[in-house]
């Protein structure tokens, strides 16, 4: 959780910031550049899915579960918070109003017990009456030697009374396959290598839970693995930045490609991209907001 400024407000803009890599971003590029390009450049629009939708709600009930005393953080009061959630996230983007007919759509109340169930899940994994998280929904910033600006934000992060660290990511989705869990390894691996940047020590422990099918994959890391992975986010920045000069973003066809928001545009497909608009000035950038909405 972030901290509130005691400083008076101002009339002098915030400082921009120049481009960072967030877990999404690098993993877009890997999969296809030009999805890449699409979402990190052009910031093309795309319409959530309901799941994505159900996603969002279930991370925001599970954060506000732990503003609850110990005590009353329950199954029954989970299933509580889905509906008041959804009201303010549909009331603050309108948009998510199209996801269903009317308040009345009985796919809508389908689809609120189908996130309701997911939170059933998540109680079976842990007990979160047990403990107090250090924080929830944290931004995460670091820089690596190269000057590279990494960012990410993390759902939970508790710490012992001994000092050691944990993270936790819930996905609302299944375990992965094992193609699939190599994404997920790299996200971890992220966020482990910026808080031994940002901490001074290794995490002990990163926690994927998937409350779809209740499984969790666990991470060990260690620090000459994190180093190497250092090595690897250099990489994929120089390839972004070579591509960002010349505007080369390459289609990688796979069948991933039809869940793509950008199908239509792909030339891997008959389609036509927009002109592109040139590699993004870090002066002309705006603050950052959420991963994925920001980040380069």
């Amino acid at each position: 959780m972030q901290a509130q400024s005691s400083e008076p407000p101002s009339d002098e803009p915030r400082p921009r910031r120049r481009p960072a890599l967030s877990p999404s971003r690098a993993a877009d590029f890997k999969q296809c550049p030009l999805l890449y390009r699409f979402r990190a450049v052009d910031r093309l629009p795309e319409t959530p899915s309901r799941a994505q939708v159900r996603g969002t709600v279930v991370h925001a009930v599970l954060e506000r579960l732990f503003h609850l005393p110990a005590g009353e953080r329950l199954p029954a009061k989970a299933r509580e918070l889905v509906e008041p959630v959804w009201a303010e996230l549909s009331t603050t983007e309108p948009e998510l109003s199209t996801l269903f007919e009317s308040p009345d759509d009985p796919e809508l109340a389908r689809w609120l017990e189908s996130a309701g169930a997911l939170l059933d899940t998540y109680f079976t994994l842990e007990d979160p009456s047990r403990f107090e998280p250090a924080a929830c929904e944290q931004l995460v910033e670091t820089e690596t030697e190269s000057g590279l600006l990494l960012r990410g934000y993390v759902d939970r992060l508790d710490i012992a009374p001994t000092g050691q660290v944990r993270v936790i990511d819930y996905k609302t989705g299944a375990a992965p396959r094992q193609v699939a869990e190599a994404r997920a390894l790299f996200q971890m691996k992220f966020y482990a290598l910026v808080l031994l940047m940002t901490r001074g020590e290794v995490p002990t422990q990163l926690r994927l839970m998937y409350l779809a099918d209740g499984e969790a994959l666990t991470y060990r890391p260690d620090e000459p693995e994190l180093r190497r992975f250092e090595r690897t986010l250099d990489a994929i920045w120089t390839a972004i930045l070579r591509a960002g000069r010349s505007g080369d973003f390459r289609p990688n066809k796979s069948r991933l490609c039809d869940w793509c928001s950008h199908k239509p545009l792909c030339p891997a497909f008959g389609g036509t991209p927009p002109d592109y608009p040139g590699w993004p000035d870090p002066e002309a950038l705006n603050d950052p907001g959420k991963p994925g909405e920001s980040d380069i």
